[in-house]
């Protein structure tokens, strides 16, 4: 490799930050099941690789290498491209391998990470306080998740950042602490969901046990006795294991549930 096509250290924190917001972009808007987000890396690197390679035949090998299978949680692959950006930076087309191969070996560790993250735990938890907060007639919650959004739309920049300023070493250090750091939040996450659901999840039961002059609401007197937000519980397993089987879709799980509270509430058995 020689001077003329290729420079080192020739990216700006412009064409850094460009990258980043073009993979952002488009990172699920060409999704396929092809190749997956790799039109979007493409499309991410493209300018930023122009500027490394002078020469077309190596920018062409480079862009067609970025086209091979990626899929991995977008806010982490930022750490993956930013990377990929520095050892090219660095080394030229003959890092093409290596840059395909601490892609492929990355992405999944990466994704165990983000998809707890930032797929599960974030928009569970924030997205279900704020709702429990709409629901309260309170425009608070709405607010934290705007804030929320346009603090980590800059996250994810500085992340794209990083992974181009520190290269292979932030990564490889972390490797063996992801599954650990995944496990933990993976706890944290179950924890905080199983005490929204009773403030979330409401089932008021109308039928009263009678016998001779004894009443009972069978609800507040017997069920909640029994275990406070006993049929809340019952609800969300329930609904938990229809998903987790697989055999009706989401949607369907939905209008079951109307449906039963519909006919449920017609026989007098729930109540408002």
């Amino acid at each position: 490799m020689s001077d003329k096509t290729a420079k080192a250290g020739v990216l700006t924190k412009k064409d850094i930050n460009q990258a980043a917001f073009r993979y952002m972009f488009m990172a699920c808007n060409t999704f396929n099941y092809e190749n997956q987000q790799a039109p979007a890396v493409v499309y991410g690197l493209n300018k930023a690789l122009r500027k490394i390679y002078t020469d077309d035949d190596e920018y062409v090998a480079s862009l067609k290498n970025h086209f091979n299978y990626f899929n991995t949680t977008t806010w982490m692959a930022n750490l993956l491209l930013g990377a990929s950006l520095a050892m090219e930076e660095k080394d030229g087309i003959k890092s093409k391998d290596a840059v395909q191969a601490f892609k492929t070996g990355m992405m999944g560790p990466l994704a165990g990470v983000g998809d707890t993250l930032i797929w599960v735990l974030y928009p569970t938890i924030m997205g279900s306080i704020a709702a429990y907060m709409g629901l309260q007639g309170s425009p608070t919650g709405s607010i934290i998740w705007l804030l929320l959004n346009i603090f980590f739309l800059f996250f994810r920049l500085k992340l794209f950042s990083i992974g181009h300023t520190s290269g292979l070493k932030l990564v490889t250090v972390l490797g063996d602490k992801l599954s650990v750091f995944t496990e933990a939040a993976s706890i944290m996450g179950l924890t905080v969901i199983g005490t929204l659901i009773p403030s979330v999840v409401k089932i008021n039961i109308a039928l009263t046990f009678k016998t001779g002059e004894v009443e009972l609401p069978i609800q507040t007197e017997i069920m909640d006795k029994i275990m406070p937000a006993l049929l809340p519980a019952l609800l969300t397993f329930l609904i938990y294991k229809l998903i987790a089987g697989k055999k009706l879709s989401v949607t369907k799980i939905i209008f079951l549930v109307i449906g039963i509270s519909l006919v449920l509430s017609f026989f007098g058995i729930l109540k408002a």
